[in-house]
């Protein structure tokens, strides 16, 4: 009996959930291979106009003087904006940006100046361009950190290529082409039920994935122990008079041999694709390794203080690297209470230090050992090449990176970009479900598969075919279960309607 109650419960459950599977699984290989469109912090830097230091005239004291800030700013920059060196100031009260060569905040973005930027980021001829407004959200727009910057301009040309200008700020947010759409219909947008209608409501977009991936998990552990059950090593069935270990034919043979295959691995994908989401409560950290962490983070991005930049203007630090006339960005940053400028060319970063003193690698590395303390280290080390714990398959996490290994009860390790004094990745064994439970069931982000590809691509479209194959048979199974609750369903209506009109 209860092996039968099981069987049925699988079956509805497969009745509920067999299209959502179907979807996940071929949307995983498109998913490989094809992002969901956004604008990078590279693809910014890159397409950006060079900073001119002659155009540069107000401090950054100054700027945030002329905006009225009570409060230093969190983070500071100098871009070129329209034609203009530009300063944006991001503060607890959000952000704020005033041009540099005048001292006029940069206020309303009109139609006009957003096109001018759209068609720059595009180079594409502005009169191409069809304008729409996005005052809510649409397709592209729909991740959160996106949508937090609109209302949009949106602008597209004939090529296909669309950019999405924020209305507040200025800044290309979003930009997209025929061929990135296409990859998202087929990968991300299914995969990650990323539709418009449900994606715009956080919280009940949230609700729906985890709830799906759960029942999904319960399915395919039912399923799994039915067909162990069932299945007989014995040979204890016969089929056409000969003896057999599966009682079933036709697609419920097929369903229980891949679902006996592949049943563990829809299984754990099920369920690492529930803890993408995040639905139970995070294991806190130990009180000393976040200690640790906050030390780190504060040493090597601490507060900032405009007013002790006036020892070198932006004017002078972009001077003092004519060798680099290609700067784009120049950051106003704070490494271990030591104010630094640093400089974004097309060939990389660079430290610009306001004393004249050498800012490189080895004072990075002491900044992080002074920070973390001669006591808590365990290893201090430069790795060239990604391991267990920091590791991708795209190869756009920079290397070479420092390695900090914390001596405490996490074995907390940082991952430090000597080039830009940025943590790159982190990890402690409060991450350890995320690490190995998500990202190493789910996408298999093993460091001996991606050192090996197509060793990698193999295996994973391998696994992703056999689940969608499973996923087929149970479609199958699934329309002829509802196909003939609804033929049964007529026929006594039928014979209802028949008996009600034929008199007594």
């Amino acid at each position: 009996m209860l092996t039968r109650a099981l069987i049925v419960l699988h079956r509805w459950l497969g009745v509920a959930l067999c299209v959502l599977f179907l979807v996940w699984f071929p949307s995983g290989i498109a998913m490989m291979y094809w992002d969901f469109p956004e604008v990078t912090a590279e693809a910014r830097l890159t397409r950006a106009a060079p900073l001119n230091a002659n155009d540069i005239r107000l401090s950054p004291a100054q700027a945030a003087a002329a905006l009225g800030l009570r409060q230093e700013p969190l983070r500071a920059r100098i871009e070129t904006f329209d034609g203009r060196p530009l300063y944006r100031l991001q503060t607890v009260d959000g952000d704020r940006a005033i041009y540099a060569d005048t001292g006029e905040p940069l206020s309303a973005i009109q139609p006009a100046l957003a096109l001018r930027v759209a068609s720059s980021w595009s180079r594409q001829t502005a009169a191409d361009a069809r304008v729409d407004a996005i005052d809510d959200v649409d397709q592209w727009t729909v991740q959160g950190a996106v949508r937090r910057l609109g209302p949009f301009w949106k602008y597209s040309w004939p090529n296909g290529e669309q950019v999405y200008v924020s209305r507040t700020s200025g800044e290309v947010v979003q930009h997209t082409t025929s061929a990135s759409r296409l990859g998202a219909y087929l990968g991300a947008i299914p995969h990650w039920l990323y539709f418009t209608p449900l994606r715009k409501h956080q919280e009940r977009w949230s609700r729906v994935v985890i709830y799906s991936s759960a029942i999904g998990t319960v399915s395919a552990v039912v399923g799994a122990v039915v067909a162990i059950v069932v299945f007989s090593p014995t040979r204890r069935y016969r089929r056409a008079g000969r003896p057999t270990a599966i009682p079933y034919t036709g697609f419920k043979r097929w369903h229980m041999v891949i679902g006996l295959a592949a049943g563990a691995g829809a299984i754990t994908w099920a369920y690492s694709g529930m803890l993408s989401m995040d639905p139970f409560a995070p294991r806190p950290r130990a009180p000393a390794s976040e200690q640790a962490r906050q030390a780190l983070r504060h040493a090597l991005r601490g507060p900032l203080m405009l007013h002790a930049f006036d020892a070198k203007h932006p004017r002078e630090a972009l001077a003092s690297l004519d060798a680099h006339p290609s700067v784009v960005e120049l950051e106003l940053v704070s490494i271990g209470s030591e104010p630094v400028y640093l400089a974004t060319a097309g060939a990389g970063t660079r430290f610009v230090p306001l004393d004249g003193r050498a800012f490189d690698e080895l004072r990075v590395r002491e900044v992080v050992r002074q920070a973390a303390g001669a006591a808590g280290i365990a290893e201090l080390r430069m790795i060239d090449e990604y391991d267990r714990y920091y590791l991708d398959r795209r190869r756009r996490l920079p290397l070479p990176v420092l390695l900090l290994r914390l001596d405490d009860s996490g074995s907390s390790r940082y991952y430090i970009d000597p080039r830009t004094a940025r943590i790159a990745g982190s990890y402690s064994d409060a991450d350890w479900s995320s690490r190995w439970l998500y990202h190493g069931l789910h996408s298999l982000d093993f460091p001996w598969l991606y050192d090996h590809r197509p060793a990698w691509d193999i295996v994973v479209i391998a696994f992703m075919l056999a689940g969608t194959a499973l996923s087929v048979t149970s479609l199958v199974l699934a329309w002829r279960v509802v196909a003939r609750k609804l033929w049964v369903r007529g026929v006594r209506l039928s014979a209802s309607a028949k008996a009600t009109a034929d008199p007594p």
